[in-house]
């Protein structure tokens, strides 16, 4: 049967419309050789979205996401992903880090401490001090801002019952990071902890974010899943850029309760090389493979991993990547165009077996 697909692409600001049109031109090309079909629509958020709407995340973009069975997004520097995420309740956010085998001995850490490295963040993304009450006033003291750090006991239970259940198909480790020490009335702990009796093959380990932060640079192997809030996970998922070597590999997926989801990468608009056509498309591409297997497309999603890590292979590096040696240096056109061969490729080389 040939499956119908309806993605909505969000291309946003900065290197992020480079990046999705070079995924979206590799999702295409495998699924003519998979066999299931794609309808692809576009719409604006963030800066393109307010300078045609006067909005970051219009009500067009929203219905014409509603409408989808995806959303691959690029990236914004400012307003209309916040929005998004509420919108869709995506309080879901899986942030694997997993890297490509060729790259392990590229990282800036030391080899042997990244040999075996499989973490999955399990990231809160719908509450906490990205979404509380927020402000600037005045009082005697003078000028003050602040942002309020708020999670009903029921959204901290949610994300508690999602990462446990990861847990329990991966290895039955769940890391819990916290700062009960200095936010005692929010009892991450606690709650994740009496959400776990229901999975007594998952070992809880809550530990305090800063030393977290200290284990995870120094034997970061020692970790299954870890589950954070929504600041505390934002951060600590942008370690594993330097664990696997660029923060230009790592994807994402922001999933609802009924399946539907929103996937990038983790990295942001990259201002700096924006339309310089240098910019590291895998991690986008590895968003893909997210929602592929959302889908339950794994045949899909495998092939594309297998062509990612052919490419890497062969010795090919994009400028975030620091090549050495007999590596080539390529540019994001080439990088794409190298995987979509490979993919055809893997193609062949399975009709001939």
């Amino acid at each position: 049967m040939n499956e119908l697909y309806r993605v909505v692409v969000l291309p946003g600001e900065g290197i992020g419309p480079e990046v999705v049109d070079a995924s979206l031109k590799v999702l295409q090309h495998l699924a003519q050789l998979e066999g299931f079909s794609l309808v692809i629509n576009y719409a604006l958020i963030g800066q393109p979205a307010f300078e045609e709407f006067g909005n970051f995340f219009p009500a067009q973009t929203a219905q014409i996401c509603e409408e989808s069975d995806g959303i691959l997004f690029g990236a914004v520097t400012k307003g209309g992903i916040l929005e998004l995420r509420q919108h869709f309740d995506f309080f879901i956010n899986l942030r694997p880090v997993c890297p490509f085998e060729t790259l392990l001995n590229k990282s800036s850490l030391q080899p042997q401490k990244i040999q075996g490295l499989d973490i999955l963040f399990v990231r809160e993304l719908v509450s906490g001090i990205y979404f509380g009450p927020s402000g600037r006033e005045q009082d005697d003291n003078g000028c003050y801002g602040y942002h309020t750090m708020k999670y009903y006991d029921w959204q901290i239970r949610r994300i508690a019952r999602v990462a446990l259940k990861k847990a329990k198909e991966r290895r039955g480790l769940l890391t819990v990071a916290h700062k009960e020490n200095a936010l005692p009335k929010i009892p991450w702990s606690c709650l994740v902890q009496e959400e776990a009796k229901h999975f007594p093959e998952v070992v809880v380990e809550p530990m305090l974010v800063d030393n977290l932060a200290m284990q995870l640079v120094r034997e970061p192997k020692r970790f299954d899943v870890i589950l954070a809030g929504n600041l505390f996970g934002d951060i600590l998922s942008d370690i594993g850029g330097a664990l696997v070597g660029s923060i230009g590999l790592l994807p994402s997926a922001s999933i609802n309760e009924r399946g539907f989801g929103l996937y990038e990468a983790i990295h942001g608009t990259a201002p700096d090389i924006a339309g310089m056509g240098i910019a590291n498309p895998l991690g986008t591409m590895g968003a893909v493979v997210l929602m592929l297997q959302q889908w339950g497309e794994t045949h899909a999603a495998t092939r594309l991993i297998q062509a990612m890590e052919g490419v890497l292979a062969l010795g090919y590096r994009t400028a975030d990547l620091a090549p050495q040696g007999q590596e080539t240096l390529v540019n994001t056109k080439t990088l794409t165009e190298l995987i979509i061969q490979q993919l055809s490729e893997l193609a062949l080389a399975n009709k001939e077996e």
